[in-house]
């Protein structure tokens, strides 16, 4: 039997904090260059957040942003809870928009590794 970790510490709790923003400005500069306009970062509604929210053309996507040591680890670290609750914000978000009618969404993952240039994968879930 395993016994449980000790709740992460405050310091341990902010530069996790740190390293997720950081992930997210790699994530939005990459997808700006690919052609993307950033709508909206760290989108909160009471169902959940969005890390980014772009836009080309009438392409809404929906975007997860993970930094983990691996791509691989980054993405499986995507959950199908997770990806419920961004729809639901993302459903939230839609709902206000004037020209909802005629934007096509999808939900993209991003993910950010040490060193590496980030990677974009469309339409993940």
């Amino acid at each position: 039997m395993r016994t449980p970790e000790p709740p992460p510490s405050s310091d341990q709790r902010r530069r996790a904090l740190t390293r997720g923003r950081s992930a997210e400005y790699r994530a939005a500069l990459m997808l700006v260059l690919k052609g993307y306009r950033i709508l909206a970062m760290r989108y909160r509604t009471p169902l959940g957040e969005i890390d980014l929210i772009v836009r080309r053309g009438d392409l809404v996507a929906f975007v997860e942003v993970k930094a983990r040591a691996r791509h691989d680890d980054a993405l499986f670290a995507v959950t199908g809870t997770a990806a419920r609750r961004i729809r639901a914000a993302g459903d939230l978000w839609l709902a206000r928009q004037r020209d909802a009618a005629r934007l096509s969404l999808r939900c993209d993952i991003v993910t950010v590794v040490p060193w590496r240039w980030p990677r974009h994968l469309p339409d993940a879930f």
